[in-house]
């Protein structure tokens, strides 16, 4: 079905442009500019390329390592809608293999069947450091096996991502892990520098989530924070949320990374979306306070931020502009991922939001369809 608007304001992924027309069909978009067609929807407001979240462990009250269900994904996929959330890579944080093979089979269901915005899976452990668990299950972690090996190999579950300790894992595994088509990332991580740089060289392109569950800059080692600063080839992701980072940390990042180089994640658990307060984790409970996830045993338990709302605070708290907020959002994302998302031109899928002009998302759509009306 063909869909003609005309766009208040049109941010491309590029730059803004105001009263633009936009074609739809079959999912992408099929001419941007010229001559608005006579029954064209006027949308009041600014129209933006979808956010991209590389890091999703729930929302509607759903949490993947709880239930590794196709129907799980879908009602994360429509959580993070209301949100500008037009894909995404959930992620099983540090489980058993039983549960990692689950997961791998119901992200494959579920982009045979076209789950909107499921990109790929993202394997946060098991391959982790102890001393730098959080709120992952010690008694889980473990070297990488032919088990897990044999998952990642598999090519029926989109883009994968992997976060792994450096101490645990060599480069040489590393390197078979890139091989296998995995982007690996370090994260939950005690390593110093030189074992963080022979990662990077051995092919880990990013770091997740920055600053936390990883060794501090020191004056005499870089660390794994000090790395990921100066790895100008690796993508860092932040939460940018008030509780995981400062803003004169984020600030920091900004300045040391090269532009394109820092990207938004929530690392949201189930409550995103969902009006329920707490929720079970292995053998404990997270409870929200306000924004803040708490375990009962003292740590942070991910996030309840949402890909907008982090778009609002690094706008707000560190100065940066929307039109980079909103790439380090979308585009950032795609370019680390290695698709072709975070723009709004000709040929390019229809993934784009409609915010007001309080960064309120009032409108989603992914592939064309509209999967979010705020009424």
């Amino acid at each position: 079905m063909v869909q003609a608007f005309i766009a208040q304001q049109l941010f491309d992924g590029e730059q803004l442009l105001k009263d633009v027309a936009l074609t739809v069909d079959g999912g992408k978009v099929i001419s941007l500019g010229g001559t608005p067609a006579a029954d064209a929807v006027r949308l009041q407001g600014l129209l933006a390329p979808g956010l991209i979240d590389v890091q999703v462990n729930g929302g509607g009250g759903a949490l993947f390592n709880n239930d590794t269900s196709v129907n799980a994904l879908g009602k994360m996929s429509a959580a993070h809608a209301q949100f500008g959330t037009t894909g995404f890579m959930p992620t099983l944080i540090t489980d058993q293999v039983d549960v990692m093979q689950k997961a791998a089979d119901a992200v494959s269901a579920a982009l045979k069947e076209g789950v909107p915005g499921v990109l790929g899976v993202h394997f946060e452990g098991p391959h982790l450091s102890a001393p730098k668990k959080g709120t992952h299950e010690e008694c889980f972690i473990r070297p990488l096996s032919d088990e897990e090996l044999a998952i990642y190999a598999r090519d029926d579950l989109g883009l994968k991502m992997v976060t792994l300790a450096p101490e645990n894992v060599s480069p040489e595994d590393i390197g078979r892990l890139v091989s296998l088509g995995v982007k690996v990332c370090l994260g939950h991580s005690n390593a110093d520098g030189k074992t963080a740089a022979a990662a990077v060289a051995a092919g880990a392109s990013g770091f997740t989530h920055l600053y936390n569950a990883m060794s501090p800059l020191h004056s005499r080692d870089p660390g794994m924070v000090g790395t990921a600063l100066i790895s100008d080839d690796c993508w860092c992701g932040l939460i940018v949320d008030g509780h995981h980072v400062s803003p004169e940390a984020i600030t920091l990042a900004l300045k040391a990374k090269p532009r394109g180089k820092i990207m938004l994640v929530t690392d949201a658990m189930s409550l995103v979306g969902s009006d329920e307060q707490s929720f079970p984790l292995f053998n404990r409970i997270v409870t929200r306070d306000g924004d803040k996830l708490t375990s009962n045993t003292g740590e942070l338990a991910g996030s309840h931020l949402d890909m907008i709302g982090a778009v609002r605070n690094i706008r707000d708290w560190c100065g940066v502009e929307l039109t980079e907020a909103l790439r380090m959002a979308a585009l950032y994302p795609a370019e680390y991922l290695g698709f072709a998302g975070g723009r709004i031109a000709e040929g390019a899928a229809a993934d784009m939001i409609l915010m007001n002009d309080d960064l309120q998302v009032q409108k989603t759509w992914i592939g064309g369809q509209e999967v979010f009306s705020a009424g």
